[in-house]
């Protein structure tokens, strides 16, 4: 098993950030209905004004070749396209469990 962990920064006002962040992860975690390879996906919004990362995301799949067509899915493009205007930075993480 593979978990793929990402962090996001978005940009914009706090409001303006957390409508975006909603609505990512409303798309996010309709992807393991349309994606076969995704096992499933947990998305967090952060709570804490203390911290700068804005949402993680943990997909699990069965191995690492996984990751790719998850990421090339047209269902997975849809909802990162959302991201694309407000996205300051991105850090992710692959790896085995």
């Amino acid at each position: 098993m593979v978990k793929h962990i990402v962090s996001f920064k978005l940009s914009g006002t706090d409001a303006e950030r957390r409508a975006i962040a909603e609505r990512f992860k409303a798309a996010l975690e309709r992807l393991p209905e349309q994606i076969d390879v995704l096992r499933s996906i947990e998305v967090g919004i952060n709570q804490n004004p203390a911290e700068s990362w804005d949402v993680v995301l943990t997909a699990v799949v069965d191995k690492m070749s996984d990751v790719e067509i998850y990421a090339k899915h047209p269902a997975h493009v849809a909802a990162a396209s959302l991201l694309a205007a407000h996205k300051s930075d991105r850090a992710c993480i692959d790896y085995e469990v």
